[in-house]
C-alpha cells in the first residue's frame, strides 16, 4: 500500500492532471459570508459540489471584507504562487464603486489581475456588480467596467454576482447591504452556469 501511495504522490508531482486543482476565489464581503458562518457562504457551497465531481476540485476561498481591488491585485501573486490555481473568480469592485474610487483605476486592476492569472494559466472568471441608481452615471460606467475587461482580456464575465436576490429584501441582513445565509444557495447556482464551462 505504502508503495501504491509514493507511486500516486510521484506521478501527481508529475502529472498536474492527476493532482486537485484549485478554484481560487478573490472577493470581498459578498463572497467571505459576511455575518455568516464560513460554511454558509457561496464559495463553500461550491466546494461541497465540487466534492467527489470528476476533476477533482477544490476552493481556495481568499476573500475578505471591504477589499477593494487595489487589496486584490496587491494579494494575487501570492495566492496564485501558493494555490497555483487552475481557476480563478474575481468578485471584487463593490468596494471601489461605494467608495466612489476612480474607475480608471479599477478596471485597470481588475485587467491587472485578469491578467497575471492568465499568465499564471489560469482561465478566469470576472463576476460584475452593480450600484444604487442614487450614485447617477457613475453607477452606469461602473457596472459596464466588468464586460470592458472581460472582452478586452478574453475572460469569462458573470454580469451581475447578486441578480437573484438583488431586488429580494428578505435575503438581506439588516444593514441591506450582505446576503443572508438563504441567498447563498441562490447565488452559487447563478454562478454555477457562468463557471462550469472552465472547470475543464
Amino acid at each position: 500500500m505504502r508503495i501504491l501511495l509514493l507511486l500516486f504522490a510521484l506521478l501527481s508531482t508529475a502529472c498536474p492532471a492527476l493532482a486537485a486543482r484549485t478554484v481560487l476565489v478573490m472577493g470581498d464581503s459578498l463572497s467571505a459570508g459576511y455575518g455568516l458562518r464560513p460554511e454558509q457562504a457561496w464559495p463553500s457551497l461550491l466546494a461541497r459540489r465540487l466534492d467527489g465531481r470528476p476533476g477533482d476540485y477544490s476552493v481556495a476561498n481568499l476573500s475578505i471584507s471591504g477589499e477593494t481591488t487595489a487589496g486584490g491585485r496587491s494579494r494575487l501573486p501570492e495566492a496564485l504562487a501558493r494555490h497555483r490555481p487552475a481557476v480563478v473568480v474575481i468578485a471584487l469592485g463593490a468596494n471601489d464603486g461605494l467608495r466612489g474610487l476612480p474607475l480608471a483605476q479599477m478596471r485597470d486592476n481588475l485587467a491587472a489581475m485578469t491578467q497575471a492569472a492568465q499568465a499564471a494559466g489560469a482561465r478566469v472568471l470576472i463576476a460584475g456588480m452593480r450600484l444604487p441608481p442614487n450614485y447617477g452615471p457613475y453607477a452606469d460606467e461602473f457596472a459596464a467596467s466588468f464586460a470592458t475587461v472581460a472582452k478586452a482580456r478574453k475572460a469569462a464575465l458573470l454580469d451581475f454576482l447578486l441578480a437573484p436576490v438583488a431586488a429580494e429584501r428578505q435575503y438581506f441582513l439588516p444593514d441591506n447591504l450582505h446576503p443572508t445565509a438563504e441567498a447563498q444557495p441562490l447565488i452559487l447556482e447563478h454562478v454555477w452556469p457562468a463557471l462550469q464551462p472552465l472547470l475543464r
